[in-house]
């Protein structure tokens, strides 16, 4: 991970940020890790970790990520705003699924507009929330003023939980100890997703078995 941030540098950093939460095809980019990792070769005496040369400044970083996340989000919203519905007509290929729409499009319809902020915490969702807003005419006003809430408080606070990692922890233990944080957000996600296909199953076999069975006489 050392290598990957010493050879992206801050601008890389920022490009990937941008690029995440702005471009469909950045959904598989690691945001939430790449922000855990900047956090923690940014922190005092970090400067080289496994041989790196590592020198990141927190203050650049929390700056350039919060524009670069919210300039991406404005981006995508733009792009589902301008393209409509017929953005997500097309058929599975390898980067684009409906599934990754249906995921955001769930979460809207459970948590409304709060999406746009909490989408910032979601991998895949983080990306996808944006076009779908932009397809359901979702206010400008009100996309850009939820957007700067979750792009400041989403870099904010995993850039500084890497800052305190990188404070906190051995040089043995960094890069498992980054791995493990940056990859909390997606095992949540996936328990949620396993909780919501296996409610959904229930749901369609309850169904089934009710049609199945025969009318009641009084």
């Amino acid at each position: 991970m050392s290598h990957i941030v010493a050879s992206l540098g801050t601008a890389g950093i920022i490009g990937i940020i941008f690029a995440e939460t702005g471009l469909l095809i950045g959904f598989f980019l690691p945001g939430d890790s790449l922000l855990v990792a900047a956090g923690a070769f940014a922190a005092p005496g970090r400067h080289l970790v496994g041989g790196t040369n590592v020198h990141l400044n927190i203050g650049v970083l929390l700056v350039g990520c919060f524009v670069a996340a919210a300039a991406g989000a404005q981006v995508g919203y733009a792009i589902g705003a301008k393209a409509g519905p017929a953005l997500f007509n097309r058929p599975n290929s390898r980067f684009f699924k409906p599934e990754y729409v249906a995921r955001a499009q769930r979460y809207f319809a459970h948590y409304g507009n709060v999406t746009v902020v909490l989408a910032r915490f979601i991998p895949v969702v983080r990306t996808f929330a944006n076009p779908v807003a932009g397809v359901s005419r979702m206010k400008a006003w009100s996309f850009a003023l939820y957007n700067v809430a979750g792009a400041l408080l989403w870099t904010t606070l995993v850039l500084l939980l890497g800052y305190f990692i990188g404070n906190s922890v051995k040089d043995t233990y960094l890069i498992p100890a980054v791995i493990v944080v940056s990859f909390i957000p997606i095992g949540i996600e996936f328990l949620r997703q396993r909780r919501h296909a296996s409610a959904a199953s229930a749901a369609g076999a309850a169904g089934a078995a009710g049609a199945a069975a025969p009318p009641e006489f009084p």
